[in-house]
């Protein structure tokens, strides 16, 4: 019977993801968590540490198919953590007493780490594809408007005039320094633990950083430097990074659910039957995904902030603050895989409608070009002057209901230096583009 949003039989691949649902899933932690098990008991018949037949009758049973998962929970309950149950099960499907051999010197954190760390590879990995598609999407938008008109907009004022390409390349910017981070990150954070109970590994005589070396390598992570058992910068980074994801996605939903408005109408969301419309309003075409993308990650984001408090660890061995990461991180990423797809889905049928954005480039008659003509009076007259003198020509426009351009052409202290002519083409937006096209131009050349 589930009750989170990213588990729910309705809701469930809209807030999440089925390929984000397996990562931390209760079979692949389990699996994973035998996957250790395995690597620790090869490594260690290979150094000699436990008999080469303890070894191998292990390893045969690192199965998932093996564990009673219903007995599991059992155990969990009365434990209160999975590993020693898994442990449990493991010892007693293996003969002559030789299961005594699993978990040899590891501690119950050592094996919930390295597991953690081995599923946030794999969450890493489906971010990274998601990243890569929305990244191809927006630079397909970016080249095919790079020079298509719409205005700026600041304070949700109507400012100066830019391209649609240039806000893709915005956006587009902000995703391929994601994903540089996430490949930056990797370093950091995919690196195993196995350092026993508080950290030193005492509990091995012999061979304990060969065991260490060995298991890290056998799971494909980096050997730390030392323990982490309660040093979780690492774990609070990948939140961090997820954070700064959503943020992105969260801008650009914003936009699309601004330009969606009736009296904008810029972009639509990809049309399907029915989708976003509501029960009682037949003409309406909600920005559906961009609900959803909002909502998603404004969750993520105090999330983030949670893994941050799981930093505030006490001594070697924490009393809370590891299992904070427990309940959060499985569902960070759900969101986030969520907000991936719904942004990916968003871009990749994205309706642009370009004469809508000229049409309200021209809403304000030739307002949006008062900068555009200050500073061309500047050189005349002084820009500090043209500013008032335009500031002032602009509410008469307003008040009379006329063109900006017809008011600038009749007034004495401008025409007498630059005919209507000139004026015009002050007023024309397509002339006051600035260095979209080159901005742009340099996103996508980034992107080689």
């Amino acid at each position: 019977m589930p009750a989170s949003i990213i588990d729910s039989s309705i809701f469930g691949n809209i807030f999440a993801t089925d390929a984000m649902r397996r990562v931390w899933s209760d079979e692949n932690r389990t699996q994973k968590y035998l996957d250790i098990e395995r690597a620790l008991a090869i490594v260690q018949g290979r150094l000699g540490l436990i008999p080469q037949e303890a070894a191998d009758e292990i390893v045969s049973h690192c199965r998932l198919e093996q564990i009673d998962m219903d007995k599991l929970r059992q155990q969990t309950e009365r434990i209160g953590y999975p590993v020693l149950g898994v442990v449990s099960q493991l010892n007693a499907l293996c003969r002559d007493k030789l299961g005594e051999y699993c978990h040899w010197g590891a501690t119950t954190q050592d094996i919930t780490d390295t597991a953690t760390v081995l599923q946030i590879r794999e969450g890493l990995e489906i971010v990274d594809a998601e990243l890569a598609a929305i990244s191809a999407a927006m630079a397909r938008h970016a080249r095919a408007h790079r020079d298509t008109p719409m205005i700026g907009r600041s304070n949700l004022q109507q400012a100066i005039p830019l391209t649609f390409g240039y806000k893709m390349a915005g956006l587009l910017s902000a995703i391929e320094r994601h994903r540089e981070r996430l490949a930056q990150l990797r370093e950091r954070v995919l690196v195993g633990e196995f350092a026993g109970a508080a950290g030193t590994l005492a509990s091995l005589e012999r061979g304990a950083m060969e065991t260490q070396a060995g298991l890290c390598a056998e799971l494909g992570l980096k050997q730390p430097l030392i323990a982490w058992h309660t040093i979780r910068d690492n774990i609070a980074e990948v939140g961090a990074f997820m954070g700064l994801v959503g943020g992105t996605l969260g801008k650009l939903s914003m936009d699309v659910k601004l330009m969606m408005q009736t009296e904008v109408g810029e972009v639509y969301e990809p049309f399907a039957h029915g989708r976003g419309s509501s029960s009682t309003m037949p003409q309406k075409r909600n920005p559906i995904s961009s609900c959803y993308i909002h909502a998603s990650i404004s969750v993520l984001r105090q999330h983030a902030a949670a893994l941050m408090d799981a930093m505030v660890a006490d001594h070697e061995r924490s009393t809370g603050p590891w299992e904070i990461e427990w309940i959060v991180l499985p569902e960070a990423f759900c969101l986030l895989a969520g907000a991936l797809r719904q942004s990916r889905f968003v871009l990749e049928g994205l309706e642009v409608d370009a004469q809508a954005m000229r049409r309200n480039i021209d809403l304000t008659h030739g307002l949006v070009m008062s900068e555009a003509v200050m500073m061309g009076l500047g050189p005349y007259i002084g820009r500090e002057y043209a500013h008032d003198l335009v500031y002032d020509i602009c509410r008469q426009a307003v008040q009379q209901r006329r063109p900006l351009l017809d008011l600038l052409a009749e007034h004495p202290e401008i025409n007498k230096h630059l005919d209507r002519d000139a004026l015009a083409r002050l007023c024309d937006p397509s002339n006051y583009l600035g260095q979209s096209g080159v901005m742009v131009d340099r996103v996508l050349a980034s992107l080689a």
